[in-house]
């Protein structure tokens, strides 16, 4: 089955064809920490743990880096404010943003690389891109990279250079030879932190820390680059102009790009008041929830984050975990050995199965996956038949249980014991709501007394009661169950 993978760099889908046989190159664009992660940044470690997951469910040997951001004007800023060295503000921020990623659920990268610790692979870049011709040192120390030393600067965003050039000017005392070039190495600041280098004390520009960390962990090219739509320019234009100015071959040949969060018809912004951690999310929702909304969605769309979506993503849980707490109760009711699923169920999941890997070949097209997901749903409830267990009820549910399995360890979803997380949901969707779960329980018990006197009437009178506030009843031989109509 081939592998394809919209490329932002010739915008079509390819077929992956990776640089090593049977092995995978990823460098993801990680945070600069110097504060707690809002929800947009953990849309590509989510997007990036499913391909990763992906790729080695297919055989690949995968190795997959993500870096943390630890100099950075932003860093600075906040330990002059706190009156303490830099390195504590970014030290403190990569720990909090571990715990975020661990309640996630997600797998560790293989590598988190710290700036701090690739200076030296930093130094020896600049100095690469000084000999070639494709870099300058300013009176000041301050070393740029110049832009029109580089042919191809401009074909991953697209941008035309004489485009960008128009409008821009060279201001009185500036050091730049063209108003494109971009800083490689910034002379300190007096008060600011600072590292050795041969043009003097200083730090490195931002650009350059991702194109010598890549050098140093993989070589001179990789199979994927990763990052937000916002990087491509100039982030990642930049670091095209680097890495390709150091080594004069292409530096990635694959660039995927995950979309933006928005809430409703707005996007995350200061200015609007709308930026939401990641630790509030996951302290007012559940890990499974924020994986749902991200990947059911495809992962160059835009991904929803209003209440709306929020419910839509509750109630498609909610019916995965239905479910899967049914084929729990059957597994555990079981007393017959299964042989095989009943037929039509059988070929349900097989189809299924099938389309889903299609659809991941496809870009990774995980919306298409969860409505594969669903089709399996409705196709086990139609098996399902009250009374007692049989050989062939239990052999549909071991079969359910392991197609989620499968898909639910690719996805890092499905991970929660199912009736303890169908309650969380249903608390929630109660909640929403405006219902109480005691009130609804006492319902339930004052019909199922008038069911074991025969008082049809009252049974029939309080199940409509309960279907006109949204809750689903099952009468079973073991009494009768309620959950939140989804």
């Amino acid at each position: 089955m081939e592998q394809r993978i919209y490329n932002t760099l010739t915008k079509q889908k390819e077929i992956f064809v990776p640089l090593k046989s049977g092995e995978v190159s990823i460098y993801v664009c990680g945070p600069t920490v110097y504060d707690f992660l809002h929800v947009g940044n953990f849309r590509g470690p989510v997007v990036f743990n499913m391909i990763r997951n992906w790729f080695e469910s297919n055989g690949f040997k995968v190795t997959y880096v993500s870096n943390f951001t630890d100099i950075d004007d932003r860093i600075i800023d906040r330990a002059l404010r706190e009156k303490v060295d830099s390195l504590v503000i970014s030290e403190r921020y990569i720990d909090e943003y571990r715990r975020d990623y661990a309640t996630l659920g997600l797998r560790p990268q293989s590598a988190n690389p710290k700036v701090t610790e690739h200076l030296a692979g930093i130094v020896a870049m600049i100095e690469k891109l000084i000999e070639r011709g494709k870099a300058y040192v300013a009176e000041d120390g301050e070393v740029l990279y110049a832009v029109r030393s580089f042919e191809g600067y401009g074909k991953l965003s697209k941008r035309d250079i004489d485009d960008l050039r128009s409008g821009s000017r060279i201001q009185p005392g500036e050091k730049k030879r063209d108003p494109l070039d971009f800083a490689l190495w910034k002379p300190a600041k007096p008060g600011e932190p600072s590292w050795p280098s041969p043009w003097g004390a200083g730090r490195p520009g931002w650009h350059i820390e991702c194109s010598a960390m890549v050098a140093a962990l993989f070589g001179e090219q990789i199979d994927i680059h990763g990052g937000g739509m916002d990087l491509i320019f100039p982030h990642h234009e930049n670091e095209v102009a680097q890495s390709e100015g150091s080594f004069g071959k292409d530096f990635v040949k694959y660039w995927v790009h995950w979309n933006m969060i928005n809430f409703g018809d707005k996007k995350m912004s200061k200015s609007i008041g709308n930026v939401r951690t990641a630790r509030e999310f996951l302290s007012s929702y559940e890990a499974e929830i924020y994986k749902w909304m991200i990947l059911s969605v495809h992962y160059r769309s835009v991904s929803d984050f209003s209440e709306d979506g929020i419910e839509r993503a509750v109630a498609g849980l909610a019916r995965v975990y239905s479910a899967l707490a049914a084929v729990d109760r059957v597994i555990q009711a079981g007393s017959a050995v299964g042989t095989a699923p009943q037929a039509s169920l059988a070929k349900a999941i097989e189809a299924a199965d099938q389309k889903a890997r299609l659809a991941m070949a496809d870009d990774f097209n995980t919306p298409e996956v969860f409505a594969e997901l669903f089709n399996v749903v409705r196709a086990f409830n139609a098996s399902l038949k009250p009374g007692k267990v049989t050989a062939d009820s239990l052999a549909n549910a071991m079969a359910v249980r392991q197609f989620f399995a499968s898909w639910g360890e690719l996805l890092s979803l499905f991970e929660q014991p199912a009736e303890a997380f169908l309650r969380k949901l249903d608390d929630m969707l109660l909640k929403q709501k405006g219902l109480d779960r005691a009130a609804i329980d006492a319902k339930v018990a004052e019909r199922r007394a008038f069911r074991d006197a025969k008082n049809w009437a009252e049974s029939d009178r309080l199940r409509d009661e309960l279907v006109q506030m949204g809750i689903a009843l099952q009468d079973t031989a073991e009494g009768s169950r309620w959950e939140v109509a989804k």
